[in-house]
């Protein structure tokens, strides 16, 4: 714990910094210290896995809040309090508020359902970071869960095996009792979750040992979840029943997966579209030249025509991010740039020097439609 930089720190932003400051200072950092371009470099390697780790946290804002009151301890589960310690955090909401000062009458304005009816379990929320390159072709990876299961002893009655749980004779089944509480403000009556049952609206008297008596158990567990060709940046997918157990036979929730897809050092998204930038040296840009331009399905060779301009833009058609869930794709952009020599000898400048000397203006359109614009401007 001690020897963690601050993630602030790492990613070079101040602690106030907004969604798309981190973003682009992961992005920055993301490039300059990607493994592709310092192969072997064991101290690049280690620096890029400490900027993914931060973004990871950062990007993220319920894990960006919890960083922010208790730092790496939030996630150390190793630490005592962890995240859920202080404020009001133990507190499930008001009902649990009002339980902490009433005492054990819980559920204050509470729903008077049936408690017996099956109801649909919880949803799971969680989070997976994967590279530029697994978003575009899509990948199945393992993921970490805390997920509540029926109890596989007790059917999910919380009742020993031979036994069935019993209508509480407190509430007759009600799962409430109404209850007159005195405060300080005047005598308070409301409809409470039945002490005895705990709203259940039966009692058991031989408790499964394998569940305690909840009908429930959490596991962690690993599951396989494929991540489809085509996800973006911060898109969320569902898988159905993939959160906790429903109780009384009811259906279980959803998985949630948000998806944070790193930044590629050489490949930019928009929408399905790809963008790449490829300099040309002068000559190249001048008499043209067969290229090598790299996509997300790999190198293709592109002509490039005689008098390429810097700035000009080649479409390659089909050759970008596949659609989510539908086969087409979307097209891959080539922007030109021309890179302009340095360091050149004297030999060399005497040459570019007789060469220049030796073009007219029909060489240069724009410079002659630039000039003749400005004859006409100022005449």
């Amino acid at each position: 714990m001690a020897d963690k930089r601050d993630y602030y720190e790492v990613l070079g932003v101040e602690k106030s910094a907004s969604d798309d400051d981190i973003k682009k200072a992961f992005r920055k950092l993301a490039r300059q210290y990607h493994p592709d371009l310092h192969p072997d470099d064991k101290d690049a390697e280690a620096k890029f896995k400490e900027i993914n780790e931060a973004y990871e946290v950062l990007s993220d804002k319920d894990k960006r809040a919890k960083y922010d009151q208790f730092g790496h301890a939030a996630f150390d589960p190793s630490y005592g309090g962890g995240a859920g310690g202080g404020g009001f955090s133990g507190f499930g909401d008001m009902g649990d508020i009002f339980d902490s000062i009433f005492g054990s009458f819980g559920g204050f304005g509470r729903s008077s359902q049936n408690p017996n009816v099956p109801r649909r379990g919880q949803d799971i929320e969680t989070n997976v970071t994967i590279d530029f390159m697994d978003a575009c072709s899509g990948k199945k990876m393992n993921v970490r869960l805390n997920r509540s299961e029926v109890c596989p002893d007790c059917g999910g009655t919380g009742a020993a095996a031979g036994t069935q749980p019993k209508t509480c004779p407190d509430c007759k089944g009600t799962g409430t009792r109404r209850v007159v509480q005195r405060t300080p403000f005047g005598n308070i009556s409301q409809t409470a979750t039945c002490p005895r049952c705990g709203g259940k609206g039966k009692t058991v008297d031989t408790p499964c040992k394998t569940c305690s008596g909840k009908g429930a158990v959490r596991r962690a567990q690993d599951r396989e979840i494929e991540i489809p060709a085509g996800v973006d940046d911060g898109q969320t997918l569902r898988i159905q029943g993939g959160g906790h157990a429903g109780t009384n036979g009811g259906p279980a929730g959803d998985l949630h997966i948000r998806v944070d897809v790193r930044p590629d050092p050489i490949f930019e998204r928009d929408g399905y579209d790809i963008w790449t930038e490829v300099p040309l040296t002068y000559t190249q840009a001048a008499l043209g030249a067969e290229i090598v331009v790299p996509t997300v399905d790999g190198k293709v060779k592109y002509t490039v025509p005689e008098g390429t301009q810097a700035g000009t833009v080649f479409r390659l058609r089909g050759k970008g991010v596949k659609h989510l869930y539908r086969t087409d794709r979307g097209d891959h952009y080539v922007k030109v740039t021309v890179e302009i020599p340095k360091n050149l000898s004297k030999t060399q400048k005497e040459k570019l020097k007789a060469f220049e000397e030796s073009l007219s203006e029909k060489n240069y359109q724009k410079r002659q439609s630039f000039f003749d614009k400005l004859k006409e401007k100022f005449k």
